[in-house]
């Protein structure tokens, strides 16, 4: 390497250090969270349907899964010493993409949450997916045999719309995005 491009670079490097050690004298705090998503874990009576549903009438790709052990599920705190397949269900490709994480417990008798309405019971009660085109995403939902639980909704003036979709356990989905307004809901 010319000695002139070495003393670029070491300067660059010198330079760099110098402004991560202010930094770090300036009381800049680091992240609390390495990722901006989240990854949801659902505990499903039909791994294999509902595997079809979020790819067949959401649009989600699947990633790798993966198993855990009984000890680990023991251990952790996780399930009562039952080992179990974790099957990843993203909505993109990308590293920071949300993901599902879907798994069954055939051996165990887990018990269906009332989700006739977001309110019927406590806890998580529906996921968002953000879509870019409503219409496509309910012609995708009716494609899989997956009907909207109503017409898409329109929010306010904006060009988006709400539509309610359920999987296969009843779970509550609402997809936002914009579309063309439906007759039924001319809003």
């Amino acid at each position: 390497m010319e000695k002139h491009k070495l003393v670029a670079l070491s300067l660059v490097c010198l330079s760099a250090g110098l402004l991560f050690a202010g930094a770090v004298g300036t009381g800049i705090k680091k992240p609390d969270f390495t990722r901006t998503t989240i990854d949801i874990g659902i505990v499903v009576s039909d791994v294999e349907k509902t595997a079809r549903f979020y790819k067949n009438a959401l649009g989600f790709t699947e990633a790798p899964g993966f198993d855990v052990s009984s000890r680990m599920a023991g251990d952790s705190g996780l399930a009562r010493y039952m080992a179990f397949s974790v099957r990843v269900l993203a909505l993109d490709n990308a590293p920071t993409a949300t993901k599902i994480k879907i798994m069954q417990f055939p051996e165990a008798d887990p018990k269906k949450v009332d989700n006739r309405f977001i309110h019927s019971s406590l806890g998580f009660s529906y996921l968002t997916v953000f879509v870019s085109d409503m219409n496509a995403a309910v012609q995708r939902l009716e494609n899989a045999g997956a009907a909207p639980v109503k017409e898409p909704y329109r929010l306010g003036g904006s060009g988006d719309f709400l539509t309610l979709v359920k999987d296969p356990d009843g779970n509550i989905i609402e997809l936002v995005g914009p579309g063309k307004s439906p007759a039924s809901n001319p809003r």
